[in-house]
């Protein structure tokens, strides 16, 4: 089973999991789940209903943008990466957190490697099923390995340019 490794101010760590994955096929359990967007579409507003927390998988071929009206209301999106060079979870963080203005846990889930931490955290994502067995320790090692960036991204950090600049 997957490490959860959460990132908050600056900082990995290791946390528990309250939620159950809960594949299309099986029966929602009690207590709070992530299921998949397609699920959510036909379900969401049941199990939203039940006063529990809710979490939504959405797959790299599915457009985040179909969340905009409940994500107030979701506590977890899980962007899946069916494998390590499928990219496409990245883009769909950003949207989530610069165009969407989500503030709940944006999670990476699948084939999530170690190597892809700093990307990650600079997307947005603030949690991560590490599938490589990294500790929290390793992870933020790689996420605040090199000070200066180079472009904008979710994370607020100032480009390299723009120190330039102001110095």
């Amino acid at each position: 089973m997957p490490r959860l490794i959460r990132w908050k101010d600056g900082r990995a760590e290791a946390a528990e999991d309250p939620f159950t994955a809960v594949a299309d096929d099986e029966v929602v359990p009690p207590g709070d789940v992530i299921i998949s967007l397609t699920r959510f579409q036909v379900e969401g507003e049941h199990l939203l209903g039940q006063g529990r927390q809710v979490g939504v998988r959405v797959e790299p071929d599915e457009a985040v943008e179909a969340l905009a009206y409940d994500l107030p209301r979701i506590a977890v999106v899980a962007l899946a990466f069916p494998k390590f060079r499928d990219g496409r979870a990245f883009s769909a963080a950003r949207i989530l957190r610069e165009r969407l203005n989500y503030a709940g846990e944006v999670r990476a889930v699948g084939d999530v490697l170690l190597e892809q931490a700093r990307f990650m955290v600079r997307c947005g994502f603030d949690a991560f099923e590490a599938a490589d067995g990294a500790t929290p320790r390793q992870w933020a090692a790689v996420a605040t390995r090199f000070h200066h960036v180079y472009q904008r991204a979710a994370d607020g950090r100032e480009p390299a340019f723009a120190e330039r600049v102001r110095a």
